[in-house]
């Protein structure tokens, strides 16, 4: 090793350059690596704690479909789903849509005729639900407000539709933000947006007023800054096509009291409910590792390439050591070293620099990583707390202290093979 020592000390610049780029090659390796096993931890994690153990879809829907179609029936199926099997604690119907919100300051405002510039009605993603059919599911906090007054779903009134509204909406914190209100005020809801602020009256007329009965944190489940919540009649109103012959949801959310069972239910009703697709967890997941599997091998290949660069960097600088060094390389031989002992020389020097380069990639790797964590936990919103998109745990470090003797023992195998045929007598009498 000290031979190795004194061969970066004669050239401190290029040794140094040589370590930094095959450390910033490693270190990019590793990031990749880590933002993988981050994502793929945290989803893992956040899907067991959600209380979900099996997704019920309309049949012949893939788990990466684009679209999602309805699912009839949702409210019947919330009580039948339990009826059929007995390990099932809750089958909860969710409606997905997207509505167009105001608040009261912009109603004034457009009866007064002075709408400020920049005002308008703001898009939201919404969920429909039966509120009290949750049971096991993670779902919102609410930070202020009681929630929703009535059990069940009092609009849909056992299929009629016919029930009284609640008129009832819980905002998340970021739709309750944007739109300037809180607990007790009014929200008008609309599936269209108006045309110009001229048109602004027309769409108060024609929009549903709604009482803010709660104001919940941000939901990951559905990563959004801004969504709302409504009974699941309501919603379906709203969005049209209420009906006891529709009665339509996006998914049903299915709890289990004992989870290890998840295969023998899903079998189990997707025969008794042949109009559905039930995925799994173990389903969801390996879908979501097959998509962070692909982003990893583009990136890993990425990453390759710059190793591959960093390599042969690493080789030309080690093969003008050698050529530097020929003449005491063949006086080491006369005196007796072996061929092997030589060759290791030129190995420890070149597998020295990659330490070194380790020593500067991982520190980068890791900065990078919490910086791009940090930018990617602001950009998704309503992840929970502990959630992470990196994760250095023992195997990515092991790999990327495994890539870094690879690229050491690889970049010294040419210069080590030179050093070893040098002529011993032809270096010795060169002037």
């Amino acid at each position: 090793m000290r031979y190795a020592l004194d061969g970066i000390r004669r050239r401190p610049g290029r040794s140094l350059l040589t370590s930094l780029g095959i450390g910033l090659a490693v270190g990019l390796v590793v990031l990749l690596l880590a933002i993988s096993a981050g994502i793929q931890t945290s989803a893992t994690e956040l899907a067991t704690a959600s209380g979900v153990d099996l997704i019920a879809a309309s049949a012949n829907t893939t788990i990466t479909t684009g679209s999602v179609p309805p699912v009839l029936h949702a409210h019947s199926l919330a009580e039948d789903i339990p009826a059929t099997d007995s390990n099932v604690l809750a089958a909860s119907p969710w409606l997905i849509g997207e509505l167009v919100f105001a608040n009261a300051s912009l109603w004034s405002a457009a009866n007064a005729s002075r709408i400020p510039s920049g005002w308008g009605p703001t898009g939201s993603g919404s969920v429909g639900w039966i509120p009290s059919d949750n049971s096991g599911i993670e779902v919102p906090s609410l930070y202020n407000g009681s929630g929703f007054s009535f059990p069940g779903d009092p609009h849909y009134d056992n299929g009629s539709y016919a029930g009284p509204f609640s008129h009832e909406i819980v905002l998340d914190q970021g739709l309750a933000g944007v739109l300037g209100v809180s607990v007790g005020s009014i929200v008008w809801v609309s599936t269209a947006s108006p045309t110009n602020t001229s048109s602004l009256p027309g769409w108060y007329s024609a929009a549903t007023a709604f009482h803010v009965v709660g104001v919940s944190g941000p939901f990951w489940l559905i990563p959004s800054a801004l969504l709302a919540f409504f009974y699941l009649s309501e919603l379906q109103t709203l969005l049209g096509g209420a009906s006891a012959s529709t009665d339509y949801a996006s998914l049903i959310l299915i709890h289990l009291k004992d989870p290890t069972t998840a295969s023998t239910d899903q079998t189990r009703l997707e025969i008794a409910f042949p109009a559905l697709t039930i995925f799994t967890l173990s389903d969801i997941l390996g879908e979501i590792q097959n998509v962070v599997n692909l982003y990893r091998t583009f990136g890993v290949l990425v990453g390759v390439i710059g190793v591959v660069v960093a390599a042969l960097f690493a080789t030309t600088v080690l093969q003008m050591s050698v050529d530097d060094r020929s003449r005491e390389l063949a006086l080491l031989r006369a005196i007796g070293y072996t061929r092997a002992r030589v060759g290791g020389f030129v190995t420890e020097e070149g597998l020295l620099l990659a330490l070194i380069g380790l020593a500067i990639g991982l520190p980068i790797a890791y900065a990078g990583a919490w910086e791009l964590n940090h930018f990617l936990l602001g950009l998704v919103p309503g992840l929970p707390v502990g959630f992470s998109f990196v994760a250095f745990n023992a195997s990515v470090i092991a790999f990327g202290i495994a890539l870094v003797l690879l690229v050491g023992l690889l970049a010294a195998f040419f210069p080590a093979v030179r050093a070893m045929g040098l002529p011993v007598a032809e270096e010795l009498r060169a002037p």
